[in-house]
């Protein structure tokens, strides 16, 4: 974020209206309602997801008048892409998992995060989308989806994963998450009875990282024992 975005962010992080007329002069921003200032905050860009401001006409008692305000929400825009997800979906998945990836536990912004599905997509029948476009319980999200993280300067853990699931398909031998050979159901041989049947994937650390992460801390817990 630039400083006079940045600037103006900080004005109205704390979620109440803010008037035009008064409350921006010390952001140095010309054009308050420009990709500078407000448009910008809401679009956001490729290296944060854009915030939600409302803006409406109020009286200031310190202009003495009616002047245009803005609100953040306090909300952020999830950015749009070519996901099967519904917004409101993946804003649910988004605040059920805390912004939290999975494999570091790090927060991160929306726009840092993949939701990533379990069950990878090179194996889904004809259906499998369609559930997408559905509301889902807290459940069901959990069986379905995982938050990972996207590129920073290193590889994405969503691009590590379907390198996994590639050579998976292709040889029926399955992932090793940063080369750590542990299952927490089966081994290394993917099992399905067809190539569409989810249950090959049980077990596997790129299927179910949290699982597959408690799975393998018993482990060497019960070997110390």
């Amino acid at each position: 974020m630039n400083s006079i975005a940045l600037k103006v962010f900080e004005v109205l992080e704390d979620e109440e209206w803010h008037c035009r007329g008064h409350e921006y002069k010390n952001t140095g921003c010309t054009q308050l309602a420009g990709s500078g200032g407000i448009k910008g905050l809401k679009d956001g860009n490729g290296d944060r997801p854009g915030i939600e401001i409302k803006s409406g006409n109020n009286f200031c008692v310190e202009c003495n008048k009616t002047t245009r305000q803005d609100i953040w929400s306090g909300q952020f825009i999830i950015q749009s892409s070519s996901s099967s997800i519904s917004e409101k979906l993946q804003l649910k998945i988004l605040q059920q998992y805390m912004y939290k990836d999975i494999v570091e536990q790090t927060i991160r912004p929306a726009n840092h995060l993949t939701i990533d599905h379990r069950f990878p997509k090179l194996r889904w029948s004809d259906t499998y989308a369609e559930k997408d476009k559905t509301d889902m319980s807290a459940n069901e999200i959990n069986a379905r989806f995982q938050l990972l993280k996207k590129s920073n300067g290193s590889a994405s853990h969503n691009h590590l994963k379907s390198r996994a699931c590639e050579k998976c398909s292709r040889y029926k031998k399955r992932g090793t998450p940063f080369g750590i050979k542990f299952y927490y159901e089966g081994d290394e041989t993917w099992q399905g009875m067809s190539d569409t049947d989810e249950r090959g994937c049980h077990g596997c650390g790129w299927y179910n990282f949290d699982k597959w992460r408690k799975a393998l801390n018993k482990f060497i817990i019960d070997k110390k024992e």
